[in-house]
């Protein structure tokens, strides 16, 4: 079970130096803006909102009242800084959303939801707040992430380094019994690519995208691992030069039957 706390924690430390590091993020989110059905939602929740960039593009969007949430207080108090026409932010739990029932006409979250231990908690909470006729939409990272990482890793030594990611076949049977309609559900790869396996442990810091899984291990990576992980990196670097990083996403759209 992921400790949400130290995942909040994470986030808001990384809060001034996301939206540097976040190209891969933005565009998942794009993506994820571009399959939204035609719709004309009059509340609308970023959830796991971040520092706010897709609540404003939510609000440049729709002519509609935008809230981000995000459970990482420094990130939601960056959000507020700097944006302006949002209706609101909150610091809360996709697992226990401070909404009334039947108040959301579209919930968005691009990213955030693999870091919920109890994604059916999040479904149903999505049911409960979202009008009839609403949607849940959502981008979410599965097994399958990060494989090279891991695979380099697994040659270093026995320790967990890399967040470990829900199976896309357990995803499908928790959206099968959400109750929810399901419009679109796919895993998409997204193949990044780096020079020095640095930029991407650098990235991910940044991030704040750490480890946060049990078996992690305790206190600083060695030179010696880690120029041993660096090495084993090296197996997957490419024709062209470059080492990839894949990351397995799906993207969900959901609806509530009226």
């Amino acid at each position: 079970m992921i400790d949400k706390r130290q995942v909040a924690a994470s986030f808001s430390r990384a809060a001034a130096s996301y939206d540097q590091a976040a190209a891969f993020q933005r565009q998942v989110g794009a993506d994820l803006l571009a399959l939204l059905p035609a719709m004309q939602p009059r509340q609308v929740l970023d959830l796991g909102c971040g520092t706010g960039f897709f609540s404003r593009a939510l609000q440049a969007h729709y002519a509609a009242s935008v809230w981000g949430l995000d459970l990482a207080e420094g990130m939601v108090r960056l959000a507020r800084q700097q944006s302006t026409g949002v209706k609101g932010w909150a610091v809360a739990d996709a697992e226990q959303l401070p909404l009334h029932g039947a108040s959301l006409d579209l919930l968005f979250s691009s990213l955030a939801l693999q870091w919920c231990p109890q994604l059916d908690q999040v479904l149903a909470e999505a049911r409960r707040v979202l009008r009839p006729g609403g949607y849940l939409a959502f981008t979410t990272l599965v097994d399958g992430s990060l494989l090279e990482l891991r695979q380099a890793w697994q040659a270093v030594d026995g320790f967990v380094h890399v967040n470990r990611f829900m199976p896309e076949a357990d995803l499908q049977q928790l959206l099968a019994d959400s109750g929810l309609g399901i419009r679109q559900c796919r895993v998409q790869p997204y193949v990044l690519q780096y020079q020095q396996l640095a930029e991407l442990t650098r990235e991910l810091k940044a991030l704040g995208a750490n480890n946060r899984n049990p078996g992690r291990p305790g206190g600083l990576t060695g030179r010696a691992r880690l120029r041993a992980l660096t090495q084993a990196y090296e197996d997957f670097r490419q024709a062209d030069g470059s080492l990839p990083a894949t990351y397995q996403v799906a993207q969900v759209i959901l609806q509530l039957q009226e």
